[in-house]
């Protein structure tokens, strides 16, 4: 019966996240709003989000409990994008107005002609979207835009990377993550602490930015909110994922190896004046996409950090090959088992502090000695 009770309360907390997405109309249904955090420079900034047209819930669903969040889950599952509404943004003076496409998705590019303010990281841009037939919806989001001090950007793979993504590995993190609380065996050993230290640098100070790319929806964009906040990963992070947009007429969604060379060539050219690192696995095309980055980026690549998840000697060949034709450039492939092998190049190049170093290491020796 423990066992049973568990499991139960694993699909409750599971059905409650998944269905949290619409539960901001407070049932009344209509135009809704999700903005995803945004980011951007003193020059422009980017904000992408969803609008939405959802249905009404009846008076006789009780407000809260599960029977509140399986009608919501549906809710989200029946739920479509509003085409051609628009969506105003204001970010400090500067403003913008976009329609959003046939899927209900807008993309702001937002020139900066009214400075912002450089003590702070995170700004808040207001929203405000209007379309015919439905309630004017006002809301916010996060915008992050780096602080002086930011020294580097750090652009990761997030399957196989920082967490486990076999389908038997996502149940069981799915398990710990909403039975037994934040784990951290839900992620690769001291990974959490890795970008910690990443982010604050040598100085402790430098907030750099953290952009996490992945081969899922932006359906999962809630999921993977609370699975890095679970697990204690930097504030300063911002995720990229897939409009998947299946159709008849399309009907899978866009390469992964696309979508990740088209946001590495836009954050490089966004963010000029730093230098970059990319992490990722040995699992997919990571390797080769990021060896591609290289030669059309010479001189702003510091290091490659490819995570050992596949040990099949003919791929680590493959990849043997790629570093040995990087030798001589100012970057280094680390083919690494573990997160202190890439800890310890890190903190070698100048890249993180011994203090951040010593985290990684401590955490990595707290999962070897913690009960699975």
């Amino acid at each position: 019966m423990g066992i049973l009770r568990q499991w139960a309360s694993f699909v409750k907390r599971l059905v409650h996240v998944i269905a949290k997405p619409v539960k901001g109309d407070s049932s009344r249904g209509g135009m809704v709003v999700h903005p995803y955090r945004g980011y951007g420079s003193q020059r422009e900034i980017f904000v992408m989000g969803r609008v939405f047209r959802q249905a009404a819930l009846g008076r006789a669903i009780p407000r809260h409990g599960m029977l509140r969040d399986t009608a919501d889950v549906a809710r989200r599952v029946l739920r479509r994008g509003l085409a051609e509404a628009q969506v105003e943004i204001h970010i400090g003076e500067n403003q913008l107005c976009v329609g959003t496409d046939r899927d209900g998705y807008f993309d702001v590019h937002l020139p900066i002609s009214h400075t912002l303010p450089i003590d702070v990281s995170w700004h808040r841009a207001d929203i405000l979207v209007h379309c015919p037939g439905q309630t004017p919806v006002r809301t916010h989001v996060e915008v992050y835009v780096p602080p002086p001090e930011a020294d580097l950007l750090i652009i990761s793979d997030i399957d196989d990377t920082v967490m486990f993504t076999g389908v038997a590995e996502k149940l069981k993190m799915l398990y710990r993550l909403f039975v037994k609380k934040p784990h951290r065996r839900t992620a690769f050993p001291g990974v959490a602490s890795l970008y910690q230290a990443l982010h604050r640098g040598v100085s402790e100070r430098a907030e750099r930015p953290i952009l996490y790319v992945s081969r899922g929806p932006w359906a999962i964009y809630e999921m993977l909110e609370t699975f890095f906040r679970s697990i204690v990963f930097p504030l300063g992070r911002l995720f990229f994922l897939r409009e998947w947009g299946i159709s008849l007429r399309r009907p899978w969604p866009r390469r992964a190896e696309e979508h990740k060379r088209d946001l590495i060539d836009r954050m490089l050219t966004l963010y000029s004046e730093m230098p970059c690192i990319l992490i990722g696995d040995s699992g997919q095309h990571d390797p080769e996409v990021y060896f591609e980055i290289v030669k059309a980026y010479p001189d702003r690549i510091k290091a490659i950090y490819i995570r050992r998840v596949d040990k099949n000697p003919k791929r680590e060949q493959a990849i043997q090959r790629l570093r040995d034709e990087l030798v001589g450039t100012q970057c280094e492939l680390v083919l690494a088992a573990d997160s202190v092998l890439i800890a310890e190049h890190a903190h070698a190049q100048g890249d993180i502090s011994a203090h951040g170093l010593a985290a990684v290491k401590r955490d990595v020796e707290e999962h070897r000695n913690t009960p699975a």
